[in-house]
């Protein structure tokens, strides 16, 4: 159970801080509600105490979880060939990338923002591309800044700077019929 103004993630929309916790009578049953108001966003949303789980509310971060998965920008993505960058690979990509969005992880935010921050390396994204890269990059900023305490101009400087460049990782230069 979370607590009278909380911070706490909500999946795929960001920070937001709980502003009331209250019962309300539906169809004859007593239903306790947290309203969450979002930070960066003039949205307020009211969801069941009971649902938190199955939407993927969860804590912010820790100082210490920030700084373990950081390092995943700098390991490896998923090995890729030329084939992953051809608009029929980025269909299937953004099906798997919208399911981790979904989570509300923070280390599954920072995969997709490796993957994307690589395949831009390497061609000009496509609009949808682009735009799931900014989002995951607000997301992960506004977490990070909170969590560590910086400006978000701050927090995205640590963030790109650990991006994937063109010389640490290779592509597959292999077709796949």
């Amino acid at each position: 159970m979370f607590a009278l103004h909380e911070k706490v993630v909500y999946p795929g929309h960001g920070v937001a801080q709980i502003s009331r916790i209250f019962k309300q009578n539906i169809a004859g049953n007593n239903t306790l509600f947290y309203e969450l108001t979002f930070l960066n966003k003039d949205v307020t949303i009211l969801v069941p105490t009971s649902n938190v789980d199955a939407v993927g509310i969860r804590p912010l971060t820790s100082q210490e979880n920030i700084s373990a998965v950081l390092n995943i920008i700098s390991q490896p993505a998923r090995k890729m060939n030329s084939y992953d960058f051809t608009a029929s690979s980025w269909n299937k990509r953004n099906k798997e990338y919208q399911l981790k969005l979904r989570t509300g992880s923070l280390k599954a935010l920072l995969e997709i923002y490796r993957d994307l921050k690589l395949i831009e390396t390497y061609k000009e994204l496509s609009f949808g591309e682009k735009n799931l890269l900014q989002q995951t990059e607000g997301l992960l900023v506004e977490e990070i800044s909170l969590v560590q305490k910086l400006g978000q101009d701050k927090a995205i400087e640590q963030l790109r700077s650990l991006c994937p460049s063109k010389n640490r990782y290779s592509i597959i230069n292999e077709h796949i019929s």
